[in-house]
């Protein structure tokens, strides 16, 4: 049976970044001229609520059956402003903010006790176990990782890896056996990761995609040992003007390194590395830090700078490429023209100049100097083109930056180069904001790769392309779901959505390394094609050894086959993982982003997963599944079973989704409303849902938790700067005695903030004994309506009445809690766990994770063991009594 006929989960761009970066670029801040809504939302919502309808990839019957009624990739945006709104929200974040934060946790006295990595283990996108109805597996992309935002290679086989939100990692042996080398620096998001001609590793953290949960680094960084030595903040460079920028590339020229940074184009010397770093340029220098409009709501986006492209001919000739992606004024390519930094208005031949088309840019040049190559993503098709966002890709043939340039690819000749993306709403480059990278072989000034949602190559300058490596090989005609092969007949592909590149030799031979939201892949450079252009010979470097993965939740119960424990997590753009009690390999049963998990302790293979939006499936048996659904459709063994509010998009991107902590079998959800089921596990219909509560207009559930029937719920609405609003109900599961908790507006001193509250955690003794965490930063660092202080609150009434419990608490994001058995807390913060031991009021850290956010804490099903899901580093585990 064809591909079309399989319900498949998208791969999706929300693009989740939780490091310790110093501050997220607010969610809701204007973008620029053409687009009144956060990061062009609406626009890029638009597009892809159009995506899923048009591509064919369900059958009818399936799109009818489907939960998301054909809106399930209104994520490629929204889901990053709906993250960045959680941690800015009620106003703007000033800079700093993670920084400090990072110094209080780390002042913290410790509890002691080890963590232990348990998804440390290769994850195998493509397990024939696992070839469920929901499920991605044979896709093509074998083994995965979290999100890689840039590469670096040289010629001795070392490999350098920067992840989003797990720091850099490193491999001596050509990709793979790595090692992380950044864990000592307060900031895990990589933006810029580049080796210098003197085989020095320049790091600039932030990552610098614009989604709008890219947190912020601390600086630019530089190995003179890449091979033996690790990143400290000894190796920081200049002093603290990068911190709290996203550094999107490091360039080399004059004797200088050039940064492109949302805060302006800078450049310090390549060989003395103390002193300032220089601004260079900045387009509206008012709106930098200082200046008289720093803490306008525009501010984050007035200074956005992408690439730096430099004459190999004259050091002193450099454009730069300057301008947020949705579009603004000061959009464009800049040189110097008499000491002044000038737009350039002509002669560059079909590379656009004027601010409507040029967007994120990306620059490449060849080693001999005679080529210069470059991806511009236009604002006004992002705006207006439901199918790409891609302007072009471009050569300047004269070798230098400035032209003229002729264009050698647009997204519909990129379809038409086998790629898998060919259908109206979803083309190459429809995220061209997102996915960009670009390189030159060294040794062929006309063999060039490109990363947009997928690889392209091109060996003869852009005359003819081939995709390489495609989004996937569904819909190809190699493809079957055939359970004794990988990919069917189709040789594998590269993970989706491409940030990061590098070209680099091992025993005598080069490769080129992929570096996207599924970690790193690799194949020779001179690697062979099939009929179709498809490469023949991509390995997945995402061995194990290293573990970016990036969860939002994380499910465990006894495992009843194999022994042991039964581990289950949603992740960004990787599905959902499981890891049986005997597992060597983990597998993936649930396709796309992967968020909240319900597990059931008794019986680990009793799993809910929501997709996004409370897209909720449902599995008896682990999903374990050869793919007979295909020709049976009796023998699928997973089920859609998402409440209304999904239909109408009326629920958070990752939604709250909780199991009565008395009763298994009682869930409850929150959208707009507050929805029960009490079917557990056996449920088979969205239909099984219940409404008890409507929260009311524009009010959406930001954390839900139940005990002995008791419901309590907190919503948001609106959920951003613009008028952000929080607020707490409480009912029964039957549907009774539900009413709204009377919150002070203003956040005062001791009582609960104007900030998102993002976790409940119910003491299990008694009902009506209840936690609270809360998001974002504290007045300090928040400049909005009620911001107040604190992070952690308690109620001995059922939520009537608060108490601010946070005392030394660390004023950084606190994203879950769970009550341990002998009356303990437990709390997950953006920069890892603290605890508060029975009987004390004051916080200790436990353990010591690096700078990573703990999205959730759960228990194992016999209370002794914590079990945290970071966003960027797998999952780990500790002994209860190490917490306390």
């Amino acid at each position: 049976m064809s591909a079309p006929t399989r319900r498949r989960r998208w791969l999706t761009t929300c693009a989740i970044t939780a490091t310790a970066g110093l501050v997220a670029i607010p969610a809701s801040a204007a973008p620029g001229r053409h687009d009144s809504s956060p990061f062009g939302a609406r626009a890029l919502a638009r597009l892809a609520a159009e995506r899923q309808q048009s591509v064919g990839a369900m059958s009818p019957k399936a799109k009818e059956d489907d939960g998301d009624d054909g809106n399930e990739a209104d994520e490629i945006a929204e889901g990053a402003d709906q993250y960045a709104e959680a941690r800015t929200s009620p106003g703007i974040v000033a800079p700093g903010a993670y920084g400090a934060a990072w110094t209080s946790l780390t002042k913290l006295p410790s509890t002691g006790g080890s963590w232990r990595n348990v998804t440390d283990l290769p994850y195998n996108s493509d397990d024939p176990r696992y070839r469920d109805i929901d499920s991605n597996s044979s896709g093509g992309s074998g083994n995965v990782t979290g999100r890689m935002a840039a590469m670096a290679a040289d010629d001795d086989g070392y490999v350098y890896a920067g992840s989003a939100g797990g720091g850099v990692w490193r491999s001596r042996s050509g990709g793979g056996h790595w090692q992380p080398i950044s864990d000592r620096l307060p900031s895990q998001s990589t933006g810029a990761l580049t080796l210098d001609g003197g085989g020095r590793l320049w790091l600039g953290t932030g990552e610098a995609t614009t989604n709008a949960d890219a947190y912020l680094g601390s600086g630019v960084y530089v190995l003179s040992d890449p091979h033996h030595g690790s990143f400290s903040t000894r190796s920081r460079v200049g002093g603290h003007e990068l911190e709290s920028t996203t550094i999107h590339e490091l360039r080399f020229g004059g004797g200088k390194v050039w940064a492109a940074t949302s805060e302006g184009v800078w450049s310090h010397s390549a060989k003395k590395l103390g002193g300032a770093w220089k601004l260079e340029y900045a387009p509206n220098p008012d709106y930098l830090p200082g200046g008289s409009k720093a803490d306008d709501p525009d501010a984050a986006y007035k200074n956005i700078t992408n690439d730096i492209a430099i004459d190999p001919k004259n050091p002193a000739k450099v454009v730069l490429a300057v301008g947020w992606r949705s579009g603004d004024d000061y959009n464009g390519f800049y040189t110097r023209v008499n000491g002044t930094w000038t737009r350039i208005t002509s002669g560059f031949g079909d590379l656009p100049t004027d601010a409507d088309n040029v967007g994120s840019v990306t620059f490449a040049r060849s080693a001999d100097g005679s080529r210069y190559y470059a991806i511009d993503q236009s604002p006004e098709q992002l705006n207006t083109n439901p199918d790409s966002g891609l302007e072009g890709i471009y050569v300047s043939r004269s070798g230098s930056p400035g032209g003229p340039w002729t264009k050698i690819a647009d997204y519909q000749g990129l379809a038409a180069s086998g790629s898998a993306l060919t259908d109206p709403g979803y083309m190459p480059g429809v995220q061209a904001w997102y996915n960009q990278f670009l390189t030159v072989d060294p040794a062929d000034p006309e063999h060039v790769y490109a990363g947009l949602e997928e690889v392209y190559e091109t060996k003869n300058g852009g005359s003819s392309w081939s995709t390489v490596g495609p989004y996937w090989n569904f819909g190809f005609p190699c493809w079957s779901i055939d359970p004794a092969k990988q990919t069917g007949d189709c040789n594998p592909t590269t993970h989706s959505d491409q940030h990061g590149v590098a070209i680099g030799r091992y025993h005598g031979k080069s490769f080129v390394y992929a570096g996207n939201d599924g970690g790193v892949y690799k194949r020779p450079v001179d690697g062979s094609q099939d009929s179709s252009g498809h490469a023949t010979d991509w390995t997945s470097l995402n061995d194990g050894t290293i573990d970016t993965l990036q969860y939002y939740s994380v499910g465990v119960g006894k495992d009843l086959d194999h022994g042991g424990v039964s581990v289950t997590g949603g992740l960004q753009d990787n599905g959902q993982s499981v890891l049986r009690g005997n597992d060597k390999v983990m597998g993936s049963n649930f396709g796309g982003d992967g968020g909240d998990t319900l597990t059931d302790p008794a019986n680990g293979c009793d799993i809910a997963e929501e997709y996004v939006y409370l897209s909720v499936q449902v599995t008896q048996n682990c999903a374990v599944n050869d793919g007979s659904w295909v020709t049976d459709p009796s023998k699928a063994t997973s089920y859609n079973v998402a409440p209304a509010d999904n239909a109408i998009s009326e629920a958070r991107f990752i939604a709250p989704l909780a199991a009565d902590a008395k009763n298994s079998s009682t869930w409850v959800a929150g959208g707009r409303h507050i929805w029960v089921q009490t079917h557990g596990y056996a449920i088979r219909s969205g239909a099984e849902w219940k409404s008890v509560y409507d929260l009311g207009e524009g009010h959406t559930a930001t954390a839900v938790a139940a005990s002995g029937g008791k419901v309590y719920a907190a919503w948001c609405g609106p959920c951003n700067n613009q008028g952000f609003a929080r607020g707490i109900s409480v009912g029964n599961a039957d549907g009774t005695g539900w009413h709204d908790i009377a919150l002070p507006a203003t956040g005062t001193d001791g009582t609960v903030p104007n900030r998102y509250l993002s976790g409940f955690a119910v003491d299990p003794k008694n009902a009506d004994h209840v936690y609270l965490t809360v998001n974002g930063f504290s007045r300090q660092w928040t400049e909005g309506p009620g911001a107040g202080v604190g992070h952690v609150f308690e109620s001995k009434d059922g939520g009537t009445t608060w108490k601010d419990i946070s005392k030394n608490f660390p004023d950084v994001p606190a994203d879950s809690a769970v009550v341990t058995p002998n009356g303990g807390l437990a709390v997950g913060t953006d920069l890892g766990v603290v605890s508060r031991a029975p009987g004390r009021t004051s916080w200790q850290r436990v353990g010591s994770l690096p700078a990573v956010a703990v999205l959730q804490v759960k228990l194992s099903p016999d209370g002794r063991t914590l079990y945290a899901a970071t966003h960027g580093r797998g999952i780990y585990t500790i002994k209860v009594s190490d917490c306390d």
